[in-house]
């Protein structure tokens, strides 16, 4: 019997959370597209290889900083990430949209909720060591095809 209304609770979540999409969320990721760019997340934060916030993503981009670009689909009001997928279009940088700005933030590792991070190759600041980097390119390269594949998909 508890278990009923919990699948309940969570299906009335996942619909508050598809309500709560703005109409640009487009390419929108899936689950496991979702799950895997988290973790590259994850992994760039740690090696110092993220940038967060609208402001540090778009003056990372017009610096000509390349990598990929994740962007909340729950951004409200709207207005002010608008201009970061053309950014990206014009530097030739895959983006995505993700459901939720929270698990966006706490996959950056960082407990405020942010609109868009942007996923570098390489460090802005020191080195990483061969291995760290090998892991970081492949698993963006990863994320960056899928992007590409669902980008493709929709035109």
């Amino acid at each position: 019997m508890g278990s009923d209304s919990e699948t309940e609770k969570s299906a009335h979540k996942e619909k508050k959370k598809a309500i709560a999409l703005a109409p640009i969320a487009k390419p929108l990721a899936g689950k496991k597209l979702c799950k895997r760019t988290y973790k590259l997340i994850r992994r760039a934060a740690e090696h110092k290889c993220l940038k967060r916030g609208v402001k540090e993503v778009v003056k990372s981009i017009r610096r000509g900083h390349k990598g990929i670009c994740v962007i909340a689909g729950n951004i409200s009001p709207i207005d002010v990430i608008t201009h970061v997928p053309i950014l990206c279009e014009e530097s030739e940088i895959p983006y995505v949209y993700v459901p939720s700005k929270e698990d966006l933030a706490s996959a950056g590792a960082t407990k405020r909720p942010t609109c868009c991070v942007l996923v570098l190759n390489k460090p802005a600041k020191g080195e990483l060591s061969q291995e760290d980097q090998e892991k970081l390119k492949s698993e963006s390269e990863q994320v960056s095809s899928e992007i590409r594949e669902l980008t493709s998909s929709m035109f």
